[in-house]
Order: structure tokens, then sequence, then C-alpha cells
């Protein structure tokens, strides 16, 4: 058979009976080269940065980062600040970023400002050491400054509400028989989920100060809790080294979430609502799909416990412009002196979907190699009694960089700002430390 010559510039436009004018084979290998030319000529892009973007906007394609690393400098440490005469077990940032609220072991809360790490106001209402604090989602941005914005529980059993104008407590939420830990806000922000030591987690009402519900089911005390961002599920977490996800509309038991050898210590959902983060005393951080009903990666995060973990999302901009500069989170952040950055070893489940991590890897040593910057632009930080900070990337589960706490022992809690222009963390050795841009403004 002579040989056939195809123009494939006008091979769109024509008819062309392939069946009859070719092998098989070669029908095959000529829709195939079809295929990859109407690709080709669909993704196509200019060189010029505001064209390439235009294209992508017009075919439908994600804008990704571009080279994003080249132009960073080193995320660095702030300052350091003594913030009690006692341990500081717990701190979170204001909904708008301008505040830092710290829990210790003293009993007392304060407020600190954001980067000045300047002292506002010190709350004095716990008998006992401190176990969780949080902000209604809507403190300091639409919440009135003298309706509650915050809340603290302690070892006293109790849970206290703040407002911003006044040194005493709004009101005190009692009815915990041990010591209440971690404590969060409903979505909605009417609602007050608890933790605690008497191996229940209670809803509260904060507009009525009354206990809605009473939630059994961990067989030790209950240490964490963290509900989803639509408000419809609640995550447990308990020394029992089990996690529960909870349908707040009927009150039961969605999913049991087993796998960690030791105390379940801190809790989180993804943004993307189908995704759970547990952190444990077996110093590993399990990744947990609620559709799968399964853990999808497990990451040996730290060298002892994982002491707290929250989920944080990059601005719309870092993900939709090439030339941006990254969020104040994501810069490359140092490693203590001498340290080695160690590459996670991440694993997954047989069923794992294949960028969840498995711990396969393009080098001999079967370690992953340094991912890129996630294209989803989700991060997972998490804090150990290692003494370390770190910030993992929420595509594939690896270890994007390490924050050094200069070996000052136990880290109890970390947080991001809502602009991700910040992380602060608790230490055992009462000070918290606040990391940040070289270049931020301090004034």
């Amino acid at each position: 058979m002579a040989s056939m010559e195809i123009d494939f510039d006008n091979l769109e436009s024509r008819e062309i009976d392939l069946a009859t004018s070719a092998t098989h084979p070669e029908t095959a290998r000529l829709l195939s080269e079809l295929d990859r030319k109407k690709l080709a000529r669909k993704i196509a892009l200019p060189t010029n940065d505001g064209e390439v973007r235009a294209r992508l906007r017009e075919i439908g394609e994600p804008i990704t980062l571009f080279a994003v690393f080249a132009n960073l400098e080193s995320f660095t440490n702030l300052g350091t600040q003594i913030g009690d005469t006692r341990a500081i077990s717990a701190l979170r940032f204001s909904p708008d970023s301008s505040m830092l609220l710290t829990g210790s072991w003293t009993g007392q809360a304060k407020l600190w400002s954001v980067p000045q790490c300047k002292e506002i106001r010190v709350l004095k209402g716990h008998k006992e050491r401190i176990g969780g604090v949080a902000w209604h989602p809507q403190a300091t941005l639409t919440q009135t400054a003298s309706s509650v914005n915050f809340a603290t529980s302690g070892a006293d059993n109790d849970i206290k509400l703040w407002d911003l104008e006044n040194d005493s407590s709004l009101r005190t939420l009692s009815g915990h028989e041990g010591r209440v830990c971690r404590i969060n806000f409903h979505p909605s922000g009417r609602y007050l989920g608890s933790a605690s030591y008497d191996g229940t987690w209670r809803l509260w009402d904060v507009e009525q100060g009354q206990e809605l519900l009473l939630q059994e089911g961990h067989s030790k005390e209950v240490y964490a809790i963290a509900f989803q961002q639509d408000g419809a599920l609640v995550a447990s977490g308990g020394l029992d080294a089990i996690a529960r996800v909870w349908d707040l509309r009927s009150g039961r038991t969605a999913l049991v979430l087993s796998g960690h050898s030791r105390d379940i210590l801190s809790i989180d959902f993804s943004p993307n609502g189908y995704q759970v983060a547990t952190g444990s005393n077996d110093d590993t951080i399990r990744i947990w799909d609620l559709r799968m009903h399964q853990a999808i990666a497990t990451i040996p995060a730290h060298k002892s416990a994982v002491s707290d973990l929250k989920f944080f999302q990059a601005p719309p901009k870092a993900n939709a412009y090439p030339d941006c500069e990254l969020p104040r989170a994501f810069a490359p952040l140092p490693i203590f002196a001498g340290e080695e950055e160690q590459s996670a070893d991440v694993t997954g489940d047989k069923a794992a979907p294949s960028n969840a991590g498995t711990g396969t890897s393009n080098g001999s040593n079967g370690t992953m190699e340094k991912p890129d910057f996630p294209l989803s632009g989700s991060f997972l930080v998490s804090s150990g009694f290692d003494g370390y900070v770190k910030v993992w990337s929420a595509d594939d589960w690896q270890l994007v960089r390490t924050l050094s706490n200069d070996k000052s022992g136990k880290v109890m809690s970390v947080d991001v700002s809502s602009d991700a222009r910040f992380i602060a963390s608790a230490q055992y050795d009462r000070n918290f430390r606040l990391f940040s841009h070289p270049d931020t403004d301090l004034s």
C-alpha cells in the first residue's frame, strides 16, 4: 500500500474515511495524533503574563502559580513575648487578625495587639488553668464590642463568655463535671462546643447561656472539638485514641475514626468539608476522608505529641495571579541552625487516592521529593511537644516548611491569622511567638 500523507493543519476541516483509507493501527495512530493536535491548539498560550491569565480564564483552566518561590524571602520570628508566669496553653487570632487571645495555666486570658505583641487587657475569671480559647466568628467584624466576642474554658469545669469592653466575663456556662479542654464556636456564632475530661462534649446556646446537647460516646476523656464549615457536622477527639464525627441534626455519631495508638489532642475540618485532620500523642497526624470512611494519609509529623493543628487557605489573590507575592504564611520558613530539613514519609491506606501521599518517590531513598507550591492553596499547620511548628501541603500532605522555636520546649498551641500573614505559637516556657515576613510593619 502506498504511504499516505496527511496535512494536519487542514485535517479538522476535511472529511476522511479513515476506516477505508488505512489499516486499523494506522487509524488509531491518526486519531491519536488528531486528539493531540486539538489539545495543543486548545492549550497553546502566549508568553505575556496578562495574556496567559486571560487565555486561561477563557478556556476555563485554573490559574496556577509560576516560579512563585523565586522572589520570596525567609519567614522569620518577629518577636517572642512573655505571656504569663506559667505555660501558655492556648491561643487564637481574632477574625480580623488585629488581636491575639492567649490563655495560660494561671487561669488568666490576655488580649495582645498584632503585630506589636503589646498587652491590651488581662482577663481574670478562671480559678484553674485555661484549656481552650475561641473567638466568635464575627468578633471584631460585625459583632458589637459589648456582645459575646470570645470564650475561654478551664480546669475549674467552667466556660466563660467575654466581650471586648470589660475585664469581667459576661456569662459562665456550667455543667461539665471535669476540666474543660478545647472549645470552638459553631460557624453561625450562636452555639459553642466544648470537650471535657468528664467524657462528654456539649453544645451550648451562647445567647441563652443554656446547654443544648450532652453527647457521650468516648470511653475516656474528650480533649478536642471542631465544626465543619457549614455547621452540619462536629468532630470530637478523645484520650481513647478515637475521633468521632457527629451529625448535629440527629445528635448521633455519623462516623468513628479509629487508627491512632494514643490520645487525640487536636482535630480540625478541611475547608473542603470532607476531610478531617487529627493530631495525636502517638506523634502522627492522620488525614481522614469522610466520603471514603477511612484514613487516606498518616504523617509522621513530630518527634513528640502533636498538640494542635489547623487548616488554612491562601487568600484568593495568591491563587489567581501568577505574578503576585505569596501570602506571608507561605514564605520559606527557616530551619533551626544545625537541624536538617526532614522529608516526611507519608503513608496512605490501601484505597488511598494517588494524591493522598503513598510514600513513593522519584528518588531511590524512599522519601518524597520536596513538593511544589500546592495547587489548591490549602495548608495544614501543626505544633508539637518537640518544639517545632510545621506547615504541610494539603494536596499531598508533604512537609512544606519547619518553623524553629529555638529549642524552647513544648509548643502547646498554634494558629494562623485569617489573612494568612501571621503564625503564632504558644509555649510551655511561658512565651508566645509571632512569625511573619521580615518586612512586616511593626508600627
